[in-house]
């Protein structure tokens, strides 16, 4: 069966646009929300500017119906609230290559750091921004983790837009798991503007688009050409809902969904016979995980854990048959695993085929009733030893039962008290950092707007958004596929580009217009901040195109400190408050000196860490 996206656009849109009053008392994620009248007003002006243009909104209206039950099922595996679905609408308007004035990417907007550390792939093959399920999966993410700082999805929501550090420096510590709250004409503008896409949207999304989408896991090496063919689908069509994959290409390095584009009964496609099993069985089996045992699909499943392959136990297996089950020496299965060839293999657990992470990828973990330190180990592919020095741990458990296992970094000697903003480092909004290389000009921080009782302090945003619409959307697919090549253009240049070392000087690299330091790092396997200290670059002016960058040290780092050793050296014990940039101004040093003066690799800071200083 063919469709064509013409087909799609050249059809009457029958959603009729209607202004929807503001009310007084709304629900969001479980809480009841009071608008105050002055903050009403202003939700009602957004409200009519998304709801003026009945051709615009139509367009939009039929982008929710194809894509929002997509978005549902995976919130409702990743238990984040329906409701933030219609955050998408505000973030992007659910054009899959949206670029932000701010390189921000994507359905969710996510700049390419950021979706890096959310487990996305970004390179010049993949973007995974552009998926609607994995950039979906990654803003759950995203969202789970900043609630799990306030037990606040309303906090939760305006952090997306500012960083979780930023919000806890204003929030009310007794706001912590309200169910009622109101709304202000002090309320963060994001929260307001959230609220006039969800009245605008919620009532005209009901039902089925005229398009709707069918998806498939597949760990295999296919063209979308080659899946055209197989489900009879038109190959414009299936590329333009799958521009994640930009060569049109599928790798078989992970698990990627495929979406195929539908106009009429969804069951008449068929999906390639290799895909693989979809994410449903494995989310449950999740749920079993938290136990400490990790079942699996299927007999012989294998997922990753952190990025590291598994293979999951039979039962009456030893370690020895599951090794060569798995392909691998078995002193090496052991070690990774932490086991001793006499020790009883769990039936149905996964096991690592690779060695475990310094760092998870989830910053906590709630322990359940027989979680240790192994089992937790296991979990999250952390190493042992790291977990034991995250925790400030003695002994391997177990764990008291709903205890905070920290994954990713050292607690804080306090941390058993409520969190507090002391506990996640962010950096001064008047340190802002320019990962890209870009033409001269650099962008002009904004930040500003209150909450309810005190003022915001504004830190540098993860998640980055515009503030306003200034997606321009028609019903034109000639228009569209016009304004598509423009984004495509400027979606290159916000990706990391990956290009190959030069071939006459593999000391050093010769910067191109759109690339980060994070995508030269990964080029030639190197640490952005040894590229910072190798070069003296300055953060807040980033990279330009034609900049020459050393790719090894010039001089060995001892040099320079022993150096440094005729002035005097300071130790500064830090405090809940201190940040890198807030100690660097208090002694008159910079950022880059106080991370190679401590071998510090990222700007996170824990309660009690001693700095040394080296005074001029």
């Amino acid at each position: 069966m063919k469709i064509s996206l013409a087909l799609f656009f050249a059809t009457t849109l029958t959603v009729a646009a209607q202004t929807r009053e503001v009310p007084h008392k709304m629900d969001f994620a479980g809480m009841t929300l009071t608008i105050r009248d002055d903050a009403r007003r202003e939700i009602q002006k957004d409200v009519n500017a998304l709801t003026q243009s009945p051709r615009h909104h139509n367009i939009k209206v039929e982008r929710a119906k194809t894509y929002f039950p997509i978005i549902e099922k995976v919130f409702e595996e990743e238990r984040v609230p329906d409701d933030f679905k219609y955050l998408v609408l505000q973030e992007s308007a659910l054009i899959a290559d949206a670029v932000s004035v701010s390189n921000a990417v994507g359905f969710w907007q996510f700049k390419d750091f950021t979706a890096v550390e959310m487990g996305l792939r970004v390179d010049k093959e993949i973007d995974e921004r552009l998926n609607i399920v994995s950039s979906t999966r990654a803003a759950a993410k995203y969202i789970k983790k900043n609630n799990f700082f306030f037990n606040n999805w309303l906090y939760a929501l305006q952090a997306y837009q500012m960083g979780a550090g930023g919000v806890m420096k204003t929030v009310d510590k007794n706001q912590s798991g309200l169910k009622h709250m109101e709304i202000t004409s002090s309320t963060y503008w994001y929260i307001k503007k959230y609220l006039a896409h969800k009245i605008a949207f919620e009532e005209d999304v009901k039902g089925k688009g005229q398009i709707e989408v069918v998806s498939y896991e597949t760990r295999s090496k296919k063209e979308l050409s080659d899946i055209a063919k197989e489900v009879s689908v038109d190959e414009a069509a299936l590329k333009q809902y799958n521009k994640w994959a930009k060569k049109g290409t599928i790798p078989d390095d992970r698990t990627y969904t495929v979406v195929i584009p539908v106009i009429g009964d969804p069951g008449s496609i068929k999906v390639p016979a290799s895909a693989e099993p979809t994410r449903d069985a494995r989310v449950a089996d999740a749920t079993k995980a938290t136990t400490g045992t990790f079942v699996g699909s299927a007999k012989g499943a294998r997922i990753k854990i952190n990025g590291i392959a598994t293979i999951k136990a039979n039962a009456a297996e030893t370690p020895a048959q599951l090794a060569k089950r798995a392909g691998v020496d078995l002193s090496d299965f052991l070690k990774w695993n932490d086991i001793s060839i006499s020790d009883r293999i769990e039936a149905d657990q996964y096991y690592l085929l690779g060695k475990k992470r310094v760092r998870g990828s989830e910053a906590y973990h709630k322990a359940v009733a027989g979680d240790n330190l192994w089992k937790v180990s296991q979990q999250y592919g952390v190493q042992m030893k790291k977990l034991k020095k995250y925790n400030r741990m003695s002994n391997e458990g177990p764990f008291a039962p709903g205890a905070t296992i920290w994954l990713a970094s050292v607690k804080p000697k306090d941390s058993e008290k409520a969190l507090s903003s002391a506990d996640i480092v962010q950096v001064d909004n008047a340190q802002s950092f320019s990962w890209t290389a870009t033409p001269a000009a650099t962008e002009e921080v904004q930040a500003q707007a209150t909450v309810s009782l005190k003022p915001i302090v504004v830190t540098t945003p993860v998640v980055e958004t515009t503030g306003k619409e200034t997606l321009k959307t028609t019903d034109s697919l000639e228009t569209i596929q016009a304004n598509t090549t423009v984004a495509d253009t400027v979606a290159q240049t916000a990706a990391i580009t990956v290009i190959s070392p030069p071939a006459n000087n593999k000391d050093e690299h010769v910067v191109e217009a759109g690339e980060t330091l994070y995508g030269i790092a990964q080029i030639y396997s190197l640490e952005v901040m040894d590229l910072v200290r190798w070069n003296n670059l300055n953060l807040q002016d980033g990279i330009r195109p034609g900049q020459v960058i050393k790719l090894k040290e010039s001089q060995p780092i001892e040099t320079d400190r022993a150096a440094s050793q005729k002035n005097i050296e300071i130790v500064h014990m830090v405090k809940s408050t201190d940040t890198l940039y807030s100690v660097a101004r208090k002694y008159n040093v910079t950022i880059k000196e106080l991370m190679e003066w401590n071998n510090k690799k990222d700007f996170t800071l824990a309660v009690g860490e001693k700095l040394t200083i080296i005074s001029k």
